[in-house]
């Protein structure tokens, strides 16, 4: 992915809501399922996760992996990920 839309995707996700939020359970299997359904739907997502500094990072990086989405930016408690929807 290229800088220039990395940038237009940051800015794009100034404007939106956490979709899923992340709590005390951590990254669970349902919770994996409805970021993939927010992800074929919206595509640009942003996602709360409720933990300490590092374990939002590795929580951030195995959503990652795990739905093959592309990590836009993490501030504070906040990630925002982006994967193109398969239907377009």
């Amino acid at each position: 992915m290229k800088a220039v839309d990395k940038k237009n995707f940051r800015a794009e996700a100034h404007t939106l809501k956490p979709v899923v939020m992340i709590g005390q359970s951590g990254l669970t299997a349902s919770v994996l399922a409805e970021i993939e359904v927010a992800l074929n739907k919206h595509e640009l997502i942003k996602i709360k996760i409720r933990a300490e500094r590092e374990e939002r990072k590795q929580i951030s990086e195995k959503i990652c992996i795990d739905t093959g989405a592309e990590l836009i930016q993490m501030i504070g408690s906040c990630t925002v990920i982006y994967r193109l929807s398969p239907e377009k």
